[in-house]
């Protein structure tokens, strides 16, 4: 039975902060080099949260710009989901603390925690509230400052991870309304939540002068098994959603992935034979902000007019879990 209502994305903003952490800076932490990273993850510069700042309000600065950008107020507003692994706390939800600053209450606020599959998670939440009519609109944000749980040590993760937030409203879509979501695909593979992982700090392994003193506190990742699991996983969400559709990759108008590495990116791409030019990137200029990568490259090609209303986007991620998922909506 179709859904009562269709859904759509009617707001974007991202906010990321102000300072900026280049491979040259990183050259003088680590043994590492400008070109070591470049070849391997196309990065160049990421942004890095200030110690006042934590995520709420990095989330708070690109969902005021969402907000105005749908032409909505806050009190418009019926739910809030947020897709973090780095949160102010660890309870409550930062969707709460996020409903405080906007003055607003009494209606659901929650964190997904799908590492950086969270936004992918949450807007597919999002989507089944508004086409069952249970809401109006409902502000989605991936937001992440990884910065703080990063092992500035370890040279292979420490110069991966940025920090910044995406924002969205997805509303309840006129009938005669060409943006609207299509479809959307999520799961996980639980067998390998080993992979990406942080150790300590939960009921597994509380908190320790050991804990902390063995960085167990930071991101631990398998790079080169996560690599091959999550081209593959992104590969089987997009498969799916466009044969269940009846396209094939000539009618998509633009793939954002999420922005890990560019190699991954361009083995997804050539995988799905799309051609590079629909492949949006911006990698060089945030790093990978996990669940944050997404919404800031869509709000991004939206605001630069690369993205135009009607055109078919497919978005897809990977993350802790390990989770995967993908969307398809016309802009």
């Amino acid at each position: 039975m179709a859904a009562p209502y269709n859904a759509k994305i009617s707001g974007t903003g991202m906010y990321v902060p102000d300072k900026i952490l280049n491979n040259f800076d990183l050259e003088k932490i680590v043994d590492t080099s400008d070109e070591w990273i470049r070849t391997r993850t196309g990065m160049f510069e990421r942004h890095i949260a200030s110690e006042n700042e934590a995520a709420s309000d990095l989330a708070y600065n690109a969902a005021v710009l969402a907000l105005e950008n749908a032409n909505l107020k806050a009190k418009n507003i019926d739910m809030i989901i947020v897709g973090s692994i780095s949160g102010d706390h660890p309870f409550p939800s930062t969707a709460c603390i996020l409903q405080s600053k906007f003055g607003i209450k009494n209606f659901p606020a929650f964190d997904i925690s799908a590492g950086c599959t969270g936004w992918i998670y949450a807007a597919n939440i999002a989507k089944q509230y508004i086409e069952n009519g249970a809401a109006e609109n409902i502000l989605v944000i991936g937001v992440e400052i990884l910065s703080k749980i990063t092992n500035w040590k370890d040279r292979n993760t420490c110069v991966l991870f940025g920090d910044g937030a995406g924002a969205t409203i997805i509303s309840r879509a006129d009938y005669s309304d060409i943006s609207r979501f299509i479809d959307a695909e999520i799961s996980a593979d639980g067998s390998s939540y080993d992979l990406l992982i942080q150790e300590a700090g939960g009921s597994r392994m509380p908190a320790s002068r050991q804990s902390v003193k063995d960085n167990l506190h930071t991101v631990y990742m398998e790079g080169n098994k996560i690599f091959k699991l999550a081209v593959r996983s992104m590969y089987s969400a997009c498969d799916t959603v466009l044969k269940r559709n009846h396209l094939d990759a000539k009618s998509i108008d633009w793939l954002i992935t999420h922005q890990a590495n560019l190699r991954i990116i361009e083995s997804l791409g050539k995988k799905l034979h799309i051609d590079e030019n629909k492949v949006i990137v911006n990698i060089e200029k945030y790093g990978n902000t996990s669940a944050a990568t997404i919404p800031i490259a869509l709000d991004e090609a939206l605001r630069n007019g690369k993205i135009r209303r009607g055109d078919l986007v497919l978005m897809a991620s990977f993350g802790a879990g390990l989770t995967s998922g993908s969307l398809l909506i016309r802009a």
